[in-house]
């Protein structure tokens, strides 16, 4: 038998599910941004980014609205534009830190979509390298993640940081 060490896994499999179940998590990790184990790299006026923690691959990113909405076009204008800000730094952020060689990026809209979190929209940022390990979710229905999720997710919020920093003084 082969053996998977996935150790983030405890988390949610030790999880009260109908606790879990009953909160939508972007709400929850736009409260409590600091909260251990949330994995928030960024709270904006309007957005939030935070890492997937059951990504498809390493560095995977949401980035979501502060505010439950549901459709798109319930998105105001302020906050349509911050998610785009927030693709965009998503994305440098990815290609500078985990040397990204290109980029999905997208919404799963409503349950039929795919969407995992169907009452609350977010967009994915899932990097992407060009000897990636599709033959393994294809051949194997498993997923190589080559870091440790929190590693990972100290290593963007500081990316995100310092690009934020750069912007704001006029450097992009």
């Amino acid at each position: 038998m082969d053996q998977l060490w996935a150790p983030w896994r405890m988390a949610y499999v030790s999880q009260d599910h109908d606790q879990r179940d009953s909160e939508c998590i972007f709400c929850h990790a736009a409260r409590h941004p600091e909260r251990a184990g949330l994995q928030v790299v960024r709270v904006n006026e309007y957005s939030i980014v935070l890492m997937n923690k059951y990504p498809y691959s390493n560095g995977h990113m949401m980035v979501a609205p502060k505010r439950h909405v549901k459709e798109v076009f319930a998105l105001n204008r302020e906050e349509r534009l911050e998610l785009m800000d927030m693709l965009a730094v998503g994305c440098q952020a990815l290609e500078q830190t985990l040397a990204a060689q290109g980029i999905n990026a997208g919404f799963n809209l409503g349950k039929a979509a795919g969407a995992g979190v169907p009452g609350h929209i977010h967009l994915h940022i899932v990097p992407r390298w060009a000897n990636d390990v599709n033959f393994m979710t294809a051949l194997a229905d498993l997923r190589v993640i080559p870091e440790h999720l929190e590693t990972t997710y100290q290593k963007l919020k500081d990316a995100f940081t310092r690009l934020l920093k750069k912007r704001n003084e006029g450097l992009f």
